[in-house]
């Protein structure tokens, strides 16, 4: 049985659910109370020593780091196309998950923080790098329907929460119309689930 222990409010736990709803695996779902800290607490730092989410539990196995729970749904339970065995291809997945560990954290992600949950961050820094990184993506998605490759793979999976709560942070997504269609085509994905404040369609 697979348990994910998560935030309902949390981009990073997004991705991990929207790719198990794609996959049409059925899981568990433990809520921890971030208000509590119960992330932080003994019982849950046996299954994360870093205090975070999300887990993901499978059977006697537990898998820490978003990214990282990506790899292993797509490799146990996905196909290829989810993540490639071509050294190539693999390489094209494995740097989009990179930027969503990094420029993402420290772009949408910070700005979210800060408009959202009043965390205090560089915000002039954390603005530089979501331009940079949405234009990025929209030179790529002006030529290709998908990040990676020439089909959906976890690399827009890991990419597509943040971006979708950019609003969140204050920043206007609506300026990159092939950012926007590429938002329209996860969401338009058989299996899709959202969650509050994400980008759509009816909202820009």
């Amino acid at each position: 049985m697979l348990t994910l222990y998560e935030f309902p409010v949390s981009g990073n736990c997004h991705k991990v659910r929207l790719l198990l709803s794609l996959l049409g695996l059925k899981y568990q779902s433990i809520v921890l109370q971030r208000e509590n800290q119960e992330q932080k607490s003994p019982d849950f730092l046996l299954k994360n020593p870093y205090g975070q989410v999300p887990v993901l539990q499978d059977g006697e196995l537990v898998i820490r780091d978003s990214q990282a729970i990506l790899v292993y749904l797509a490799k146990r339970y996905g196909d290829a196309n989810w993540l490639p065995d071509d050294a190539a291809e693999l390489a094209q997945v494995m740097g989009w998950l990179s930027t969503a560990a990094n420029e993402v954290t420290h772009g949408p992600n910070a700005l979210r923080l800060l408009h959202k949950f009043g965390r205090v961050i560089n915000e002039s820094e954390a603005q530089q790098i979501t331009h940079s990184l949405l234009a990025l993506m929209q030179m790529r998605l002006s030529q290709h329907d998908w990040l990676a490759l020439e089909h959906i793979s976890i690399a827009d999976i890991a990419m597509y929460p943040y971006i979708a709560l950019a609003g969140e942070g204050g920043v206007q997504v609506d300026e990159y119309s092939s950012v926007t269609d590429w938002l329209s085509r996860i969401q338009a994905l058989s299996g899709y689930v959202g969650m509050p404040g994400m980008w759509s369609v009816t909202s820009s």
